[in-house]
């Protein structure tokens, strides 16, 4: 595996060339890291550069190949018609230099960070698990989780991958169903004491409803109680599922629950479970280019791994010892 210091040679050797017109593999490489970062400064932190290096190289190979290669984008920059064209280019150059190190050990290669986008709860009950697990054999891997619910990006720049709920509709990446979850009506122990237990959805529709904020919710799939019970007043709203959670055990009022969260707090009971049991799917989507990243291939797997293993419990299917 080639060093920063030599990169950073190698780089200052070719940032002091003249133009020639085929482009320079170091520049490709550059190329390569920013497509998957989306940003010139991530980039350049990964092959131990500046800013104004990766901008100015970027530049040669463009005026090289004679067209933009990168377009900036509300998440970053993003690759061209000729970008792309140049990063496959710049993959077979990376393949080759690989080649070199094949008696390497697997994890020299499975190393570095990777960035995922994934919702609250899956993230802890299925990402942060798998990650774990995969770290034991492979230490030099990092990864970063932003957390957020909301459909499939178009333009995922500086993300590796994504998980959403609902199949995605998106057009130059991999999508890949993970599994599905089901989602009930909850309410403490505590709260039915105090207010009574609803024997149907007419009387479901008295109490108040702690659940995502109405007008903040991206996912139309995760509509299903203000569409199943409209007249359902708001309690607690929140962006998060843990608050969701954390409200309904305090007794805010009957929350809509991810079953694998709800279940495991023995003070709260699940609802006319035969009405509402909303069953959604997690997906997978991802770069074209990303899953031959070694790393990023290797999270991919632990994640479908770890969703298929716990498959029963994000279906809200008690273990045959509790039935």
């Amino acid at each position: 595996m080639t060093s920063r210091a030599e990169t950073e040679c190698t780089i200052a050797d070719v940032t002091s060339s003249p133009s020639t017109s085929e482009p320079h593999a170091d520049d490709l490489l550059i190329l390569l890291a920013v497509s998957r970062t989306g940003r010139f400064t991530t980039a350049g932190q990964s092959l131990g550069l500046n800013h104004t290096t990766v901008s100015r190289r970027i530049a040669a190979l463009e005026r090289v190949l004679g067209g933009r290669v990168l377009a900036r984008s509300s998440g970053g920059w993003e690759l061209t018609d000729l970008g792309r064209r140049a990063v496959r280019a710049a993959e077979d150059v990376e393949t080759a230099v690989a080649t070199i190190h094949e008696g390497e050990a697997e994890s020299d290669q499975i190393a570095g960070v990777v960035r995922i986008s994934a919702t609250d709860g899956f993230s802890a009950f299925v990402i942060a698990p798998a990650v774990a697990q995969l770290r034991r054999k492979y230490p030099r891997l990092s990864v970063e989780i932003v957390n957020v619910t909301r459909r499939a990006l178009q333009y995922r720049s500086g993300l590796d991958l994504e998980v959403v709920v609902g199949e995605p509709q998106v057009h130059r990446a991999e999508a890949i169903r993970l599994g599905f979850y089901t989602l009930g009506m909850y309410a403490s122990h505590g709260y039915l004491d105090e207010h009574g237990t609803p024997a149907d959805s007419h009387e479901l529709s008295r109490h108040p409803l702690v659940y995502f904020v109405d007008s903040m919710l991206q996912v139309d799939d995760l509509d299903a109680p203000r569409r199943l019970v409209p007249g359902m007043p708001d309690s607690l709203s929140s962006t998060n599922v843990f608050v969701h959670v954390e409200a309904t055990r305090a007794g805010a009022g009957i929350g809509f629950l991810p079953c694998f969260l709800a279940d495991g707090h023995a003070d709260l009971v699940r609802l006319l479970a035969d009405d509402f049991a909303e069953r959604l799917p997690y997906w997978m989507v991802l770069r074209p280019d990303s899953l031959r990243q070694p790393a990023v291939a290797a999270v991919a797997a632990a994640i479908r791994d770890r969703t298929a293993a716990v498959q029963d419990a994000l279906l809200g299917i008690a273990p045959a010892a509790e039935r």
